[in-house]
């Protein structure tokens, strides 16, 4: 049996990890060359790196910001924001990062799946997801979250799986930071959905979460930011509860 994944979130801005609660209201959350050092030392499975001002800014992911990261790290490490292009990918690639992860330009231009596919092979490839839940329906929204798209958020990943992605990232607006658990409907419609891995984002807040997570969704691993930011969660000793559970993690 695959191993279920532990993944901390650095969601940069301006240089700075923030964290906010449905995607608004950020706050400062640490040093991101610091915390990617912290969570190497912890044993976490992988690291996310994201840039949410790149593209809203239209500009290219902090590719010197990616290097000092990378080099603090002997995880996999998964770099989006601001990835519009095979060239734009590369770089970050040859900056230290081993995936890398679209989304706004990727819904916009599909295509760029399958040229980062043909590329670097989809296990490159994440695509990442924000939807959030209206009148019982999961919307995808793009450009950090404040664009309603008219495409839900399983048609949109069967699609992205088709044209090649790797992996999806999905995370539930609605729940994002604030600790009441995951999105537990949308992702086990998901993972009945997709071949590819889930990874689960939004709403964790304690060790039962991750618990309840890996044992009723099908997700393959939950990525978490604020709670172990700020220390409420401590890595090793979440993979040694679920250990207890018989869930299969990374010691």
């Amino acid at each position: 049996m695959l191993v279920k994944r532990i993944i901390p979130c650095l969601d940069i801005k301006d240089g700075k990890v923030v964290k906010g609660t449905n995607f608004v209201n950020l706050r400062d959350a640490g040093d991101p060359v610091v915390l990617a050092r912290k969570y190497a030392q912890d044993r976490a499975d992988e690291l996310v790196f994201l840039d949410i001002q790149a593209t809203l800014d239209n500009r290219k992911t902090l590719v010197d910001l990616v290097e000092r990261v990378a080099r603090e790290l002997d995880i996999p490490f998964t770099v989006g924001g601001g990835i519009k292009s095979v060239a734009i990918a590369n770089e970050i690639l040859r900056a230290g990062a081993d995936k890398i992860s679209v989304n706004s330009a990727a819904f916009i231009r599909p295509q760029l799946i399958q040229e980062l596919s043909a590329k670097f092979g989809s296990q490159c490839v994440v695509v990442a997801i924000d939807a959030k839940e209206i009148d019982g329906q999961w919307i995808v929204h793009t450009s950090g979250g404040k664009v309603a798209q008219d495409k839900l958020l399983v048609d949109w990943a069967k699609q992205a799986e088709t044209l090649g992605a790797g992996e999806i990232l999905f995370t539930a607006m609605n729940a994002d930071g604030t600790k009441n658990g995951f999105a537990m409907d949308a992702l086990s419609e998901l993972s009945e959905a997709l071949k590819v891995p889930i990874i689960a984002s939004g709403g964790a807040g304690t060790s039962d979460h991750f618990v309840d997570l890996f044992k009723n969704s099908g997700a393959d691993a939950a990525l978490a930011a604020s709670v172990f930011h700020f220390k409420q969660i401590a890595i090793p000793t979440l993979k040694k509860e679920l250990a207890k559970k018989q869930i299969p993690v990374r010691l």
